[in-house]
């Protein structure tokens, strides 16, 4: 190489697999549980019955023929889609929230890619065993160990895979009758397509990208520390306790008993390594705060596992603040909710929760808009009566067809023309628009600027719906 020549850094750094080690804890058995609880939720709800009168009896459908979401005994219309926008805003301010309190909690415990990546180490771990077993297996040539034990691995991640773009398009389309029509070949293309780039993803992100996910392709892991704050508790190392003045060494005669460590300026790291080998992305917690931990709390279990084996106090890898850490007597470290950022999501939270259940718990089975035609305003007849003209658009929220009755409230029961048409029916789940025309006398015209539509159901003992609207004259 010349003189003054810059050595070039590759674009790409080929990373080595990750092969972590199984450890027993409280997040662990967090993370356990909310795995299970996970999976029983979306593998099952699908296949859950529910009695409707006119859509398939299924808990949960998002029909997308008749463009209407299915959530027990809650439909949901195109109408509602502002439903969805706050659904949106709710788990933005709540997962803002949340990163505040714990940092990551969410990537650690409830994101899908971590969820099923979980899963699938479970399975290497049951097949291949544990950590150093997985290791041996990987640097042995290919025989007919590695083979079956390595491709029985992958069949199961992809059979997982597969039931789980299964279980996705099962959601929208009536869940009994999915397998059998993908097997004989009568399922809609658009299941085939999804069944199969579903499959393959999953398969490809959980089962062979896994923390490249989380450390290169997902987004949050880069703006996460703009809701970091000083109080916000996270995985943390206590580098005063664990290094102390001398660094972290193994124990070995003279330097095994704490007292001992302390006197001769080392701290209780016994840079054992097992934090770094539970690791699902493959950080050292001990070079601090990374954007690439997934505040998962498997160190800390791996941690306080070889303190109680050293006889040591637990802690030294744990959820805390970075003002607590660098405090001069730390204390137990506690969630920190009295913080205007933490407030504002909290408030967000709530207030837009509430103002959705209102509208849920609010929402009429029939839904009308009147609007006026107003090119023109009103039309002059020969007789001299000033005629105005709307256009009554009418949904149906039930599962079932509906007839109504149309009148008005304020005028004469006889200016309302509707044509031909006595009463509108409208099928379930449908709209309908139908044009209506209000004639008045000029002088009844001169003294009326608004009038109310009335709308009743036939078949619902129910107060009928009034809509206040205008009417346009000459005077």
């Amino acid at each position: 190489m010349e003189a003054g020549a810059v050595k070039q850094s590759p674009l790409f750094i080929k990373s080595i697999p990750i092969v972590t080690r199984s450890v027993k804890g409280k997040f662990r058995n967090l993370k356990t549980a909310v795995m299970l609880f996970g999976y029983s939720f979306y593998f099952i709800l699908p296949w859950i019955p529910w009695e409707r009168a006119g859509a398939p009896s299924q808990a949960v459908l998002f029909d997308l023929v008749t463009r209407r979401f299915f959530i027990f005994n809650l439909i949901v219309y195109p109408q509602d889609i502002f439903w969805l926008a706050m659904v949106l805003f709710i788990l933005a301010a709540l997962l803002f929230f949340t990163t505040g309190l714990v940092g990551r909690a969410w990537c650690g415990f409830f994101c899908f890619q971590t969820v099923w990546t979980d899963l699938f180490i479970r399975i290497e771990q049951a097949i291949q065993g544990e950590r150093p077993a997985r290791l041996k297996l990987q640097k042995q040539p290919w025989n007919s160990e590695k083979i079956l034990k390595v491709g029985s691995s992958h069949f199961l991640m992809v059979l997982v895979s597969f039931w789980t773009a299964i279980s996705f398009a099962a959601y929208f389309t009536y869940a009994p009758n999915l397998l059998g029509n993908l097997i004989s070949g009568h399922a809609v293309e658009a299941t085939y397509i999804t069944v199969i780039v579903l499959t393959i993803t999953t398969y490809a992100a959980a089962g062979i990208l896994r923390e490249n996910i989380c450390t290169l392709a997902c987004p949050y892991a880069r703006f996460q520390s703009v809701m970091y704050e000083a109080d916000t508790l996270a995985v943390s190392y206590d580098a005063r306790r664990g290094e102390g003045t001398k660094g972290r060494i193994v124990p070995k005669p003279g330097l095994r008993i704490r007292e001992e460590r302390i006197e001769q300026g080392h701290g209780d790291c016994i840079d054992c390594g097992f934090c770094v080998q539970v690791c699902p992305t493959g950080i050292d917690i001990r070079n601090g705060l990374q954007y690439q931990c997934i505040s998962c709390g498997l160190c800390i279990d791996a941690c306080n596992n070889i303190m109680d084996s050293v006889g040591y106090p637990r802690g030294l890898i744990r959820y805390d603040s970075e003002i607590n850490l660098k405090s001069p007597t730390p204390t137990k470290p506690s969630i920190q909710w009295m913080r205007p950022k933490v407030i504002g999501y909290a408030l967000s939270v709530l207030l837009m929760t509430g103002t959705l259940a209102y509208h849920i718990g609010t929402r009429l089975d029939t839904e009308v808009a009147i609007q006026q035609v107003r090119q023109p305003l009103f039309i002059k007849l020969s007789d001299g009566s000033i005629r105005n003209r709307y256009q009554i658009h009418l949904v149906n929220k039930t599962e079932l067809d509906e007839t109504y009755q149309v009148g008005v409230k304020g005028i004469p029961d006889e200016a309302l023309d509707m044509g031909n048409i006595p009463h509108l029916k409208v099928s379930a789940g449908k709209d309908l628009r139908v044009n209506a025309k209000v004639s008045l006398s000029r002088e009844l015209a001169a003294k009326t600027k608004k009038f109310k539509f009335i709308i009743k159901p036939s078949s619902r003992d129910e107060a009928p719906l009034e809509i206040e609207t205008n009417f346009n004259s000459p005077q």
